[in-house]
């Protein structure tokens, strides 16, 4: 693979009006009921879209999403599962299809919710911060004494707002999501966010990797029925540990972009755009962890 090729950064799709371009999706408008969501190779670091692609990384996302979906399908559904049409319905032209192969899905149009949910079973990154200052994350008390990188006794929920392009998220506590979206409906998220990061965390523990902690994005289908939407428990929604090189109180390396925050620290860079260009040894080594965590949950990796 090499670092100047197999790089998707933006798409074009002449036959479909783009709605939205994210930091890592670019979104199309299908009809009524439906969305074409393109997962690109772009990668943000301290919310800044880089000006480098990794290679293969949408395509490992995709593949990832859609594994997650059809395991945790019998907890919540999902805008994949619910959508009635394929890539090759809405995208007749096999032309343009060829630069979305193993990155693209067909998704059922919803309500998007305006939160984060948020699982940990390990206290790392914000939530580390939090509980040095407070004892706590989000209003959830934690024991004392807990090093860096510590196992939680249960995992936790601790929502936070959505943040658009070049935004932070900020963490939020439990009694706030409930005035965003009503008492019934809050406590149903908490609820399925546990249950699918549970069971993840236990799938993923049998194959060397420790899921820390884990972001859910949700939507409402028109009778109000919560349906998990974006992605799910990727390497870019959630941190991936490798088993073996977990110690509590050392921040262990992780399956996703670690190599490249490491780099940006060494610059002299603000941490607003315009982010630096990258290296290619940080592009490919950066590449293989994403495609390394897929090979380790689900087999070879796509593409």
């Amino acid at each position: 693979m090499n670092a100047d090729t197999d790089v998707l950064f933006q798409s074009q799709i002449e036959s479909l009006p783009l709605i939205h371009r994210g930091k890592v999706r670019d979104i199309y408008d299908v009809d009524d009921r439906h969305l074409l969501i393109v997962t690109t190779d772009r990668l943000s670091a301290f919310d800044v879209v880089l000006p480098n692609g990794i290679p293969g990384k949408g395509a490992v996302l995709t593949g990832l999403s859609r594994f997650w979906f059809a395991r945790t399908r019998d907890i919540v559904p999902n805008h994949l599962d619910l959508a009635e049409r394929t890539l090759e319905d809405v995208v007749p032209d096999a032309a343009e299809r060829l630069a979305l192969e193993n990155r693209a899905m067909v998704v059922r149009k919803l309500k998007a919710l305006p939160l984060e949910a948020i699982a940990r079973g390990y206290i790392i990154g914000s939530g580390w911060k939090e509980y040095q200052r407070l004892g706590s994350i989000c209003g959830v008390e934690l024991p004392a004494g807990l090093a860096l990188a510590d196992r939680l006794s249960q995992p936790i929920y601790t929502p936070s707002s959505k943040a658009g392009v070049g935004e932070h998220d900020q963490n939020i506590s439990f009694e706030t999501t409930c005035k965003l979206v009503g008492n019934s409906l809050a406590r149903q998220i908490r609820d399925v966010t546990l249950r699918l990061y549970q069971g993840a965390r236990d799938f993923a523990a049998q194959r060397g990797i420790i899921i820390a902690d884990s972001k859910f994005e949700f939507g409402v289908d028109e009778a109000g029925r919560l349906v998990l939407i974006d992605e799910a428990l990727t390497p870019d929604s959630s941190r991936f540990w490798p088993t073996e090189s977990w110690h509590p109180g050392e921040n262990p390396p992780s399956f996703d972009k670690q190599f490249v925050r490491d780099y940006l620290e060494t610059l002299d860079w603000d941490k607003t755009d315009p982010a630096p260009e990258l290296p290619p040894d940080i592009l490919m080594r950066t590449a293989a962890k994403y495609h390394e965590a897929y090979t380790r949950l689900t087999g070879p990796a796509p593409g």
